[in-house]
């Protein structure tokens, strides 16, 4: 089997070769192209392509099924059934898989599984390159220097398994951030955009909001760790919510190991998290953040399965209208705990039912603090999801509806969980990337939330 094969043959081919109960193959063939800047200068480009395929074995045994996978990258055909053989091989040395189920069977083929796969190119970049020039030309200009990273990527996964199920998804990824400096480094401001083709990013509005956040920051002030107003910006909210979905399995919120676990047993299913009608959601049809519609599992944990491999998934509230309604769960998860079939998606939003914009947001604040966005982000107690992180590229003053400038950095702890209870008002949602997770979690749309009394609970050197 040569690198010319096509995906599905590859699937086919492997198919074939099972000697076992079962088989799940996974071909994801993967192409990227990128642009790289620094001080008002483009500085590399590139394109990538490569190739990953995840071969799953099942071995029906007496005490169960069980399961191996080896993934290997540029398969070559003398390589294809030895890949095979050692995935048998680890199923038939494993201990009974605890997530056993049945293969999934019945879901019809996607009608282009023998298509060849979608690629990106630098032509991805064909307008987005000469405005990001213009943005260069009016940065210096402005006595700014621009530095960032544009990435665009595409994966096309052909899933096959020994129970009929021939599946293929298209999934665009496309990243953007920048970072303004002043010329002596004293000031930074960031920005970042999600997208999946670079047609709707423009590179002179976001150099605009990134000159008029160094022009805030002009003025300095300090001020000490506390309590404060706080707003929120989507990208802050993403990171939060997005830690607070992984965090999110069924089967250790029964185990009482979670924030969702109920005292004295079961989970906070049905319980109300906040007083704000908010809508925590995912949904592969969400347009513009459209992703996987059945499950791409390359293994096992705690909120994934690979026996689910193929599932169809389909829009989830995972709170509605301020009230937990679902925790995620796999088939055998969901057995275990009650809980209806929830397994995670590759996308999150949440609405808030609010119309104001960020900048209406801070001309109705009295004093606050406005965030750029959230860093380095780590759990302290999972039974209340207390998270630690810094803020970064910028903290900035708000006084009468008016910025009045920046201020240092924090250190701040955090439950989201908490958080959703004490928000007082959510702005419009909008896509967004998240800083600290954006390399694992692209497909995001928050609002700003307005936080009465976030805790920054020191002052940080971080800039």
């Amino acid at each position: 089997m040569s690198r010319t094969a096509k995906p599905y043959e590859i699937v086919e081919r492997a198919l074939e070769l099972a000697r076992g109960d079962g088989l799940v193959v996974i071909a994801d063939e993967q192409s990227s192209a990128n642009l790289r800047w620094a001080a008002n200068s483009l500085t590399t480009n590139g394109v990538t392509r490569g190739r990953t395929l995840t071969v799953i074995a099942t071995v029906d045994g007496a005490r169960g099924t069980a399961s191996g996978v080896v993934s290997r990258s540029a398969v070559t055909a003398d390589e294809l059934e030895p890949l095979v053989r050692a995935a048998e091989a680890a199923a038939r040395g494993a201990e009974p898989a605890e997530d056993a189920q049945p293969l999934v069977s019945g879901v019809p083929a996607s009608p282009d599984f023998r298509d060849a796969p979608a690629e990106t190119s630098s032509a991805v970049f064909t307008d987005f390159a000469p405005a990001l020039g213009e943005s260069f030309a009016r940065a210096r200009a402005g006595g700014r220097e621009l530095y960032g990273f544009a990435n665009h990527e595409m994966t096309s996964s052909y899933l096959g398994t020994s129970t009929g199920l021939r599946l293929r998804h298209d999934q665009p990824n496309g990243t953007l951030e920048i970072n303004a400096k002043s010329p002596d480094r004293t000031r930074s401001a960031w920005t970042g955009h999600a997208t999946r083709d670079f047609k709707d990013v423009d590179p002179a509005v976001l150099d605009a909001e990134l000159a008029k956040r160094l022009g805030w920051a002009e003025r300095r002030i300090d001020l000490p760790a506390g309590r404060y107003e706080t707003l929120l910006p989507p990208t802050a909210v993403a990171d939060l919510l997005i830690y607070q979905l992984w965090s999110s399995a069924a089967r250790d919120a029964v185990e009482g190991r979670t924030v969702f676990s109920k005292p004295g047993g079961g989970t906070r299913v049905g319980e109300t998290l906040s007083g704000l009608p908010l809508t925590l959601r995912s949904d592969p049809n969400e347009p513009g953040l459209e992703s996987a519609p059945f499950v791409i599992a390359h293994s096992s944990g705690d909120d994934s399965s690979v026996f689910d491999n193929g599932l169809p998934l389909a829009a989830t509230d995972w709170v509605r209208g301020g009230k937990l309604e679902r925790l995620t769960t796999t088939r055998h998860s969901a057995g275990l705990t009650g809980l209806p079939v929830a397994p995670a998606i590759d996308n999150l939003i949440l609405d808030g039912g609010g119309e104001k914009s960020l900048d209406e947001m801070v001309a109705a604040t009295g004093r606050g603090l406005l965030l750029t966005c959230l860093w380095y982000i780590r759990e302290v107690d999972p039974a209340t999801l207390l998270l630690t992180g810094l803020t970064r590229d910028g903290v900035y003053l708000v006084e009468n509806g008016e910025v009045v400038g920046e201020v240092n950095n924090f250190r701040f702890n955090e439950s989201p969980v908490d958080l959703l209870s004490r928000a007082s008002e959510a702005g419009r949602t909008e896509k967004t990337l998240p800083r600290e997770w954006g390399d694992w979690f692209t497909r995001a749309a928050m609002p700003a939330l307005r936080i009465p009394d976030f805790n920054m609970s020191s002052v940080s050197q971080g800039v």
